[in-house]
């Protein structure tokens, strides 16, 4: 499905989510699908079964707080998740065991963005230390960092060939995976209003077009469809949507919306 104006403003609620008590801050999709995750403000991050469209399990991170939720590459029962708490460590969690499997540690400030790699057993993790890094699953060391960036957010795209940073909300560069060391390949400016900070990244699913996120009621598709507003939306999971609401009363709910 294209991602047009016309699209995203057919999307209706099928279905409403109540199981937070604090702000959600980030729900995304599994590789399959078939299930959604979500990270909260209250320190519970809550698995859904898409298929059967119910809360499915909860888990909590009462020391050191949850948000950015992510699954690991072709894995449901996995996950890499930032602190919001105590520190800037990215922990690697097992939802079976409810273990963490490894910690990731090297930031020196909060962490803003976490993409996995589509391919590969790596993903990268944005802060505002200034720094994009690179990790590998199966050791704790950091695989690499990119140059000064301010405030970024970064997104692999769905080959793992690329990755997208989103520099001071208000411009994008291109690195490849296999030269990040050399700087971007590209990189351009974003002609849009300031009256809102981006908070995330996606690529759409042909690579073709890159979605941002706000913390403004604002989604852009800046590549090929220009800017186009959402009212009310702050967080969402492209592949289906999902949605967490920004308003004070709805922002503890995760909503399912179908075209």
């Amino acid at each position: 499905m294209k991602i047009t104006d016309s699209v995203l403003r057919s999307f209706r609620v099928a279905r409403k989510y109540k199981e937070n008590s604090d702000k959600i801050n980030c729900v995304v999709y599994s590789p399959n699908g078939e299930s959604a995750i979500s990270s909260s403000n209250d320190d519970s991050i809550v698995l859904y079964d898409i298929t059967e469209g119910t809360p499915a399990q909860t888990v909590y991170s009462k020391k050191y707080g949850a948000d950015l939720i992510c699954y690991t590459n072709g894995d449901s029962q996995n996950v890499i998740y930032s602190s919001n708490k105590k520190d800037d460590t990215i922990r690697y969690l097992s939802l079976t065991d409810r273990k963490y499997i490894r910690y990731f540690s090297g930031h020196t400030a909060r962490v803003t963005a976490l993409s996995m790699s589509p391919v590969a057993n790596t993903f990268i993790s944005g802060s505002l230390d200034k720094t994009i890094r690179i990790w590998d699953l199966r050791t704790e060391n950091v695989q690499g960092l990119t140059e000064p960036l301010d405030r970024p957010i970064c997104s692999y795209d769905p080959e793992g060939l690329i990755f997208a940073v989103g520099v001071d909300s208000q411009s994008i560069k291109l690195y490849d995976v296999r030269a990040f060391a050399k700087g971007p390949f590209n990189s351009f400016e974003m002609k849009l209003n300031r009256t809102c900070d981006w908070t995330g990244l996606k690529f759409s699913n042909d690579g073709k077009q890159i979605l941002i996120s706000t913390n403004g009621g604002m989604i852009s598709s800046p590549s090929r469809v220009g800017v186009t507003r959402c009212a009310q939306v702050r967080l969402c999971a492209i592949s289906g949507f999902l949605q967490s609401q920004t308003s004070e009363d709805r922002d503890r709910e995760v909503e399912l919306l179908l075209p």
